[in-house]
This record gives C-alpha cells, sequence and structure tokens, in this order.
C-alpha cells in the first residue's frame, strides 16, 4: 500500500524587526561643565550618518568632518567656553530604520583663564644646553593634565624629560632638558594644545603653544677657575683660549660658581651695579649666563689680573679684543662649564640652574613619571 507524501504546516517564523542604529554622543547629552579639550564626536555602530550638525547656542555650526564610512563625526575647530552645543542629524540602519541624532551639552564656564608663553622663539636658534620652558602666568594645580598634553619632536634621537621647577611669584613653570646635551643641529618641534585644559580650581588654559625651532653648532665653553683661562670647544676643536679673570677666591660670595651655566642672553653694553660691593659700572660686550649676576664681559680694569690672578665679583672677565669675539660667537642656550671654584650653582642662583640636577633626581620632577620622551615619535600635530 502506498501512502502518499503529504506536507507539513509551515514553520517559518517571521524575521524580527530591524535594530534601530545606536547613535553614541560624546559627551554624553546633558552633559555640563565639560573642558573644552575633551573628545567631541558622534558615532553610530550600525548604519551610517547623514546631516549632521553641532550648533552653539546661537545657530552657528561648529566646523566638522566626517569619517569615509560616514560613521563618526567631530569637530575641527575648538569649542568656545560657558556655551551650550547642540546636536542635529539622522542616522540610517538596516532596512530603513532611522534614528535622530539629538542631545545637548555645555562647555565650563572657567574662574580663570591661564596664558602660557616659551622661553625659546619660533623659528629660533639655540646652543646645546638650552632648555624648553613653558612659563605660566598663575599657579598650575593639576600639573599631569598639563604635562599630559605636552609633546615634542626631534629630527635626531634624545633622550629627555619634563621636570617642574619650583614655582615663583609669577607662577608655574615645567622645563624639559636631554639628559646629555642635545645633538648638533636638531630640528626640534613642541607642540602645547592647552587651550580647555583644566588646570585645576577652576582655572582653564587659555591659548595652545606650538614651537619649531633648531639646535645649532655644538659649541661648549670650558671656564677653568683656576687656570684663569677661557677655552671654546667646537666638537673636539678648540676654536677659541682666553687669558681670563673669574671671582675673587678668598671671597665665597664673589666665587664664580661652579657647575653648568646657560647662555641666557647678550648686551653690547652693560650696566652692572651692587649695593653690597659699592660698585656702579658699565661694561661692554656682556654675556649673561645667571640670573645671580654673572656675565662673561670686557673689563680693562682687569687686563692685568686675566690670566693669572681671580680678582672679579663673580664675573668671567675678559680683554676688550677677546670679549668682544667671545661675544660673537655666543649664542642662547650654549653651556658654559665652570669648575675650580668652592660655590656651587644651585637654584639659589636664578632661574636657568637644570644642568646642576642629577639625571636621576630630574626624572622624578616629571608630573607624569613618564621620564624618557621617545626620540622616534612622529611630528606632533600643528
Amino acid at each position: 500500500m502506498l501512502v502518499g507524501c503529504t506536507g507539513l504546516p509551515g514553520t517559518d517564523d517571521p524575521p524580527p524587526p530591524p535594530t534601530p542604529p545606536e547613535v553614541t554622543t560624546t559627551p554624553g547629552a546633558g552633559a555640563v561643565n565639560v573642558s573644552p579639550a575633551k573628545p567631541v564626536s558622534l558615532d553610530v555602530a550600525e548604519g551610517t550618518l547623514e546631516q549632521v550638525a553641532l550648533t552653539s547656542s546661537d545657530g552657528t555650526p561648529v566646523r566638522g568632518v566626517m569619517s569615509q564610512d560616514s560613521r563618526n563625526w567631530r569637530p575641527l575647530e575648538p569649542l568656545a567656553f560657558d556655551e551650550t552645543y547642540t546636536w542635529s542629524g539622522m542616522s540610517h540602519g538596516e532596512r530603513g530604520t532611522k534614528t535622530p541624532v539629538q542631545g545637548e551639552f555645555r562647555t565650563a564656564a572657567p574662574a580663570e583663564l591661564r596664558d602660557a608663553s616659551t622661553n625659546i622663539g619660533d623659528g629660533q636658534t639655540v646652543g646645546v644646553a638650552a632648555p624648553i620652558i613653558i612659563t605660566f602666568d598663575g599657579t598650575v594645580q593639576d600639573r599631569a593634565a598639563v604635562e599630559s598634553r605636552l609633546s615634542i619632536w626631534m629630527s635626531n634621537p634624545t633622550e629627555g624629560s619634563w621636570a617642574w621647577l619650583p614655582d615663583t611669584s609669577e607662577g608655574s613653570r615645567v622645563h624639559w632638558r636631554p639628559k646629555e646635551y642635545w645633538p648638533e643641529n636638531t630640528q626640534v618641534k613642541v607642540s602645547a594644545p592647552l587651550y580647555g585644559v583644566d588646570y585645576g580650581n577652576g582655572v582653564y588654559g587659555k591659548e595652545s603653544v606650538t614651537l619649531d625651532f633648531t639646535i645649532g653648532r655644538a659649541q661648549v665653553t670650558k671656564a677653568d677657575t683656576q687656570s684663569h683661562e677661557l677655552v671654546v670647544m667646537r666638537g673636539d676643536q678648540e676654536v677659541a683660549r682666553y687669558p681670563a679673570s673669574y671671582g675673587l677666591d678668598s671671597v665665597l660670595s664673589r666665587n664664580t660658581r661652579s657647575g653648568i651655566h646657560v647662555v641666557m642672553g647678550k648686551s653690547e653694553v652693560q650696566r652692572m651695579i651692587s649695593e653690597r660691593w659699592g660698585y656702579d659700572e658699565v661694561h661692554p660686550w656682556a654675556v649673561r649666563i645667571s640670573n645671580n649676576g654673572e656675565f662673561i664681559h670686557t673689563n680693562a680694569g682687569s687686563v692685568g689680573s686675566q690670566g693669572s690672578t681671580n680678582v672679579s665679583h663673580g664675573c668671567i672677565n675678559l680683554s676688550t679684543t677677546n670679549g668682544k669675539e667671545y661675544f660673537d660667537m655666543a649664542m642662547y642656550g650654549d653651556p658654559v662649564e665652570v669648575t675650580g671654584s668652592d660655590v656651587q650653582l644651585s637654584s639659589d642662583d636664578g632661574d636657568i640652574y637644570d644642568w646642576t640636577i642629577p639625571w636621576e633626581e630630574w626624572q622624578t620632577m616629571s608630573a607624569l613619571h613618564q621620564a624618557t620622551i621617545a626620540p622616534d615619535a612622529q611630528p606632533a600635530p600643528r
């Protein structure tokens, strides 16, 4: 007996309804007190975006860019302080599903804004001992937040670290120096996108800072107080040797400080005044090597002692001819290595004493405890 085949009732379930695209805004909807330095973006996981706009309270759109796959939008310009921003647009998912883009957030209203400046000018060429110094016009409480925004690119591999030196009466300061002197002819780019960064206690960065500069020739000046000579080296080559007179050995307060000084500036004519020692003199061709009053300068009155006896109040005296020659070859950031005296250069002697601090200690002065800057890092965004 043959049994005929019969069909069974259908068992296929209808397909599930399509999932609408999931849109994520950063910062989240309703966020307040948002730092303008924080990332801002619009993302969709499964779908695409279109007609996205981020507008301020007066309807001004923020200039932005959409990713190639239309799944991400981000602004191309900084946001303002104390402003409400509103999202608009549409996201499209599978089988025609849509999710509107919406939400708003408000940026922080700063109690105070901080300026930042650098010691090196954009495009400047400096010596191999020049530190990078960023100075703030007030106190920075959250040093880690600031330091995390700082980056350096160098054309020659250079190990170094940021370090926060004690605040001055003007404000906070952070220095970067290499472990050893900079390699000569190094191109350096500094990026400090500090606008909108929360410095703590309601204080924010007022503007960002960028800096491009060049390390020049490797000139090192050897200043031995006991040989009574000043020797200028370029690499391994001696380019000048001058008879000199240093600070009077028998009076410690007049000793030329031992340690690595840094050329800080030059004056064709420099007036020098000391109430303690009772002089008011004008000397030509003065090269400042510390803010404690130490210069390398011409002094016709001590020529008879130059090369044999130390008689100055702490400066390094040269003849008029030799002083002019040294003046012409000196550059901001050149190291002047003083040896032979009983008094060491220290923080009491001015604001650039970076090379007197041992490298191990210098590294601990970083707020991030990330002492080494990657020497092969790519150029920082400009």
